[in-house]
C-alpha cells in the first residue's frame, strides 16, 4: 500500500490491496489534516469496496466530515445504518457540537433515547458541554440527573464536564458542590474549579484562590499549562496587593522548571499570558524578555506585546513592533492587533497612520467589527477628524453598542461641540438605548467644556434617579469640573462635601484646575492640600503647590514643600511632546537639546516668541533699555 498525500492537491493513490485497516488509516489521515477532499475520496473507496456497513469505519467517517465542517455529510453516513449503536450516535452528536448545531445535538439525543440506546461516558460529557455552550441550565441539570440515574456521575470526565457546564451557566456553588463530592480528582477537575472561581467575580486572591492552589499542590496534583494560563491573569490585576506580582514570577519559575514553555499547543497561550501579566504589573521589560526568547511567534504573541507597550505608554515602541510583525515575520495583523495599535496612532502617528490602518481593515473585511469601529471612532476624534468619526458611526454595516455612542459623544465633547454631543445623547435615549457610566462621563465632560451647566446637571440627576446609574468618582469629577469651569467654585466645593462617594484625586484635581482658571488662590490651596493627602507620592502636586506659594511670595512655605519632596526622594518627570514629520516621530522633553537640529529649533522658537509678543513688547523693551 502506498499513500501519496499532498496538502495542496489532496490526491490519494491507493494500491489494490484494500482492507478495513487500510481504510481506517486513510480516515485517520483525513481527521488529522481535516481535509474534506481526502475524506470524500476515502468515503468513495469505502462504498466501492463494500465496507459501508462497517460501524467502526462509519463512526470515523462521521467524525471526519464533522471536523471538516460538513455535518450534513455526517448525517448521510448516519442515515445508512438501520441498527445504530451508541458509538455512531456519539459521533454525530459530537459532530453537531463541534459545528455549533446545538439543537440538532439534543434532538439526536432524544431520538437515541426513543431508540432504547443508552448514553455512555462519552455521550453525557458531550451533551454537558453543549448545555454549557448555550448556557441552558435546565438541559444541563437534565444531563446531570441522567448521569446520576445510570451511575456515571462519579466518572471523572463526566463530573468535570458537568462542573464546566455549571461554571458557564454562572452556578459556581454547584461547581464547588460537585468538586467536594468527587471521590477522585485530576488536574482538569482543579482547573474547572479555578476557572469557575475566577468567573464568579467574588474573589479575594490571597485568602481564597491562592488557598485553592495550595490545596491542589498538597494533594500532589501538578499544574498543567491550562492551570497556569487561568492563574496568570489574576497576577496582573492592579490593586493594593503588590504580592500578586510575586505570584506571577513564581508561576513563571514553575513554567521554566517544568519545561511548560517548550513549544506545544498551549505554548502560545502561556507566553501571551506571561507577557500580559508583566505588562499589567508595569514590568514590560520582563514581558519583552519573554517575547524575545520565543523562537516562534504567532499573531497573538505579537499582539500581546504591542498591547503591553500601549498599556505602559511606550507608544513609539508599539508602532515599531507593529511594523516588525509584518516586515520581519510576515505575520498579518488581525482585528485585535489593529484595536491594540490604534491608540498609538491617536498619540504619535496621527491621522495618516490611522487612515492606513482603517484602509487595511477595509481590504481585509474587518471594518464591520464593532470593537474595531469603536477604536476607529475614538482615533479619528482624537486626531481632530470628527467627520470621519461620524461617517464610521453612521455606517449601518456594524451594530452600534454603548461604547460606540459613548465614543462619538466624547469626541464631540473633546472638541467643544457640546450641543452636538447633547443631540446625539438625546437621539440615543430616543432609540431606547440606556446610558452606562462611560456614556454619562462623556456627556458630562462635553457639557462642562461647552458651558451647558443646566443641561449637564439635568443629565446627572436623570442618570442617577431614572436610569439607576451609581455615581462614581469619575462622574462626580465631571460635575465638579463642569461647575468649576463655569466659575461656580463654591457650588463645586459644596457638591464635593455632599458626594455619595468618597472624593478621589480626580475630583480635587478638577477643583484645582478650575481654581487656577479663575484665579482663586484660597480654593486652589485647599484643593492641593487634599490632593497631597490622597497622593503623597505624586511629585506634581508638590511642584504645583510650591509654585502657588511662590506666586504669593511665601518663600518659607516654598522651602518647606521642597524639603518634603527632598526627604521623600520625589522628582517630577519632565514634560514631553511628540511631532510626526514625513513619517518619522520626533520626541522633545523640557530643555531638551538631544535633537541634532536643536540649535536651529531654539532659534526659530525665539523668533516665534517675539512675533507672538508683538510690536508692543519690542517698544516696551526699547523704553526699558
Amino acid at each position: 500500500m502506498i499513500l501519496h498525500f499532498a496538502r495542496n492537491t489532496s490526491t490519494l493513490v491507493i494500491s489494490r490491496a484494500y482492507t478495513s485497516d487500510a481504510l481506517l488509516q486513510y480516515l485517520n489521515l483525513s481527521v488529522a489534516h481535516q481535509c474534506f477532499q481526502l475524506t470524500k475520496q476515502s468515503h468513495a473507496q469505502i462504498l466501492t469496496f463494500g465496507f459501508s456497513s462497517n460501524p467502526f469505519l462509519a463512526t470515523k467517517l462521521i467524525t471526519a466530515y464533522a471536523l471538516c465542517g460538513h455535518p450534513t455529510h455526517s448525517e448521510l453516513v448516519f442515515s445508512l445504518f438501520q441498527l445504530k449503536n451508541v458509538y455512531i450516535y456519539n459521533s454525530l452528536i459530537n459532530g453537531y457540537g463541534k459545528n455549533r448545531a446545538y439543537n440538532e445535538a439534543f434532538n439526536l439525543y432524544i431520538h437515541m433515547r426513543y431508540s432504547n440506546v443508552s448514553p455512555d461516558d462519552f455521550t453525557l460529557p458531550t451533551l454537558a458541554k453543549v448545555s454549557g455552550e448555550i448556557k441552558d441550565l435546565s438541559l444541563g441539570k437534565l444531563i446531570h440527573g441522567m448521569s446520576i440515574k445510570i451511575g456515571f456521575v462519579f466518572d471523572i470526565v463526566v463530573a468535570n464536564s458537568l462542573m464546566a457546564m455549571y461554571n458557564k451557566c454562572g452556578k459556581y456553588s454547584e461547581v464547588t458542590n460537585m468538586f467536594d463530592e468527587m471521590p477522585q480528582r485530576n488536574v482538569s477537575s482543579w482547573n474547572v474549579l479555578i476557572s469557575g472561581y475566577a468567573n464568579s467575580g467574588d474573589y479575594n486572591f490571597d485568602k481564597d484562590l491562592w488557598e485553592i492552589v495550595k490545596s491542589m499542590q498538597v494533594e500532589g496534583v501538578k499544574f498543567d499549562a491550562f492551570t497556569i494560563s487561568s492563574l496568570l491573569p489574576f497576577c496582573g490585576r492592579q490593586d493594593d496587593n503588590a504580592r500578586r506580582g510575586d505570584y506571577g514570577r513564581e508561576l513563571h519559575c514553575y513554567i521554566v522548571r517544568n519545561e511548560l514553555d517548550i513549544v506545544s499547543d498551549m505554548n502560545f497561550q502561556l507566553e501571551c499570558c506571561l507577557i500580559d501579566m508583566y505588562s499589567r504589573t508595569k514590568d514590560v521589560v520582563l514581558g519583552r524578555r519573554v517575547f524575545d526568547r520565543m523562537k516562534h511567534k504567532n499573531v497573538y504573541v505579537w499582539t500581546a506585546m504591542i498591547s503591553g507597550y500601549v498599556q505602559n505608554g511606550d507608544l513609539d515602541e508599539a508602532l515599531v513592533l507593529f511594523r516588525e510583525m509584518q516586515e520581519k515575520d510576515r505575520i498579518e495583523p488581525n482585528r485585535v492587533s489593529l484595536v491594540s495599535v490604534l491608540p498609538s496612532c491617536s498619540s504619535l502617528v496621527g491621522l495618516i497612520g490611522g487612515k492606513q490602518i482603517h484602509g487595511f481593515s477595509i481590504r481585509k473585511e474587518l471594518s464591520h467589527d464593532v470593537s474595531l469601529c469603536n477604536a476607529l471612532i475614538d482615533m479619528y476624534a482624537k486626531c481632530g477628524s470628527l467627520d470621519c468619526a461620524r461617517q464610521i458611526f453612521e455606517d449601518s454595516s456594524f451594530e452600534k453598542d454603548s461604547i460606540s455612542w459613548s465614543s462619538m459623544i466624547s469626541g464631540y465633547g473633546l472638541h467643544g461641540k457640546g450641543k452636538e454631543a447633547v443631540l446625539l445623547y438625546d437621539e440615543m435615549l430616543s432609540l431606547g438605548k440606556e446610558p452606562d457610566m462611560i456614556t454619562i462621563v462623556g456627556i458630562l465632560s462635553a457639557c462642562g467644556r461647552s458651558g451647558l451647566i443646566d443641561k449637564g446637571l439635568d443629565i446627572y440627576n436623570t442618570a442617577i434617579n431614572v436610569y439607576g446609574i451609581k455615581p462614581t468618582v469619575e462622574i462626580c469629577a465631571c460635575v465638579v469640573d463642569m461647575l468649576g469651569r463655569a466659575g461656580q467654585l463654591d457650588r463645586a466645593l459644596d457638591f464635593i462635601k455632599t458626594m455619595p462617594v468618597e472624593s478621589g484625586p480626580s475630583v480635587w484635581g478638577a477643583l484645582v484646575s478650575a481654581s487656577i482658571m479663575h484665579g482663586n488662590v484660597e480654593m486652589q490651596d485647599l484643593a492641593y492640600k487634599f490632593l497631597i493627602q490622597l497622593e503623597p507620592e505624586n511629585p506634581s502636586n508638590y511642584i504645583s503647590l510650591s509654585n502657588l506659594y511662590a506666586s504669593t511670595r511665601r518663600w518659607d512655605v516654598v522651602a518647606e514643600v521642597r524639603a518634603v519632596m527632598k526627604d521623600k526622594g520625589l522628582r517630577k518627570a519632565p514634560g514631553c511632546s511628540w511631532i510626526n514629520i514625513n513619517g518619522k516621530t520626533h520626541c522633545f522633553c523640557v530643555a531638551d537639546k538631544a535633537h541634532p537640529f536643536s540649535n536651529s529649533i531654539y532659534e526659530m522658537l525665539d523668533d516665534l516668541i517675539l512675533i507672538m509678543r508683538g510690536p508692543c513688547y519690542s517698544l516696551d523693551l526699547e523704553t526699558m533699555t
